[in-house]
């Protein structure tokens, strides 16, 4: 039932609707009328952040959802889904995939991705899991452990990639994790427009993620602010 919901991701667009404590949109009902609207625009499901978060944008589409929950723990750099805490709490409302950060950085309590990944599935050993990466090693280091899904999300955001850019010659970090991956890609991170979108899905992956450019007005008005200036 779940894998059948996840299909019709398949070469269609998941509109990620996220809004933090400090963002003007901060609000689980915001959040989900942005669903709402995204599916009206011809999104197929959503990636979105808290328990709260989803249970309402549950109510309001019945889209597949990429979960995760964001949290900030001191000592580790790991903030997507960093803990089994935070696992258990998507379990409540149970997202059909469950995003986590798949770097190489440790999560609290010195626990390696390796570690976290088997941990995870001993407990929920049918849950479908999607690896945030942020190079093409952690990406196939992700695939080898054997998670459902390799996203791009962290391309540019890490130390080890920071002068990455995820759509530089033709999107060649996407090309090659498709190449070598086993599981099925999904492309996240800098896909701001449309022909972008259409390009990473021609290259061969499973889904395209997108999400500030369509649901993070205050962005979208500082790119035309700052153009006028």
């Amino acid at each position: 039932m779940v894998e059948s919901r996840v299909e019709q991701l398949k070469g269609k667009l998941v509109v990620s609707c996220q809004a933090l404590p400090h963002e003007p949109l901060h609000s689980s009902y915001i959040m989900g009328k942005m669903a709402l609207a995204a599916k009206e625009g011809g999104a197929v499901g959503i990636r979105a952040n808290t328990k709260e978060d989803i249970k309402e944008i549950q109510s309001q589409v019945d889209l597949p959802i990429i979960g995760i929950v964001k949290r900030d723990y001191e000592g580790s750099e790991v903030y997507i889904t960093p803990t089994m805490k935070e696992v258990d709490e998507l379990m409540e409302v149970r997202p059909e995939i469950i995003a986590v950060d798949a770097t190489g950085a440790l999560r609290p309590g010195e626990l390696t991705l390796d570690a976290f990944f088997h941990q995870i599935k001993e407990k929920y050993p049918e849950q479908l899991l999607m690896a945030d990466c942020s190079t093409i090693e952690e990406a196939l280091h992700a695939d080898e452990l054997g998670f459902d899904f390799i996203g791009t999300t962290m391309v540019g955001y890490t130390e080890q990639s920071r002068n990455d850019k995820i759509e530089t010659n033709d999107f060649e970090i996407i090309r090659e994790i498709v190449a070598k991956a086993k599981h099925r890609v999904i492309a996240e991170g800098n896909i701001n427009t449309p022909q972008k979108a259409k390009r990473v899905v021609e290259l061969g992956v499973f889904s395209v993620v997108v999400g500030s450019i369509i649901t993070r007005p205050q962005l979208i008005t500082k790119a035309f602010a700052e153009a006028l200036e």
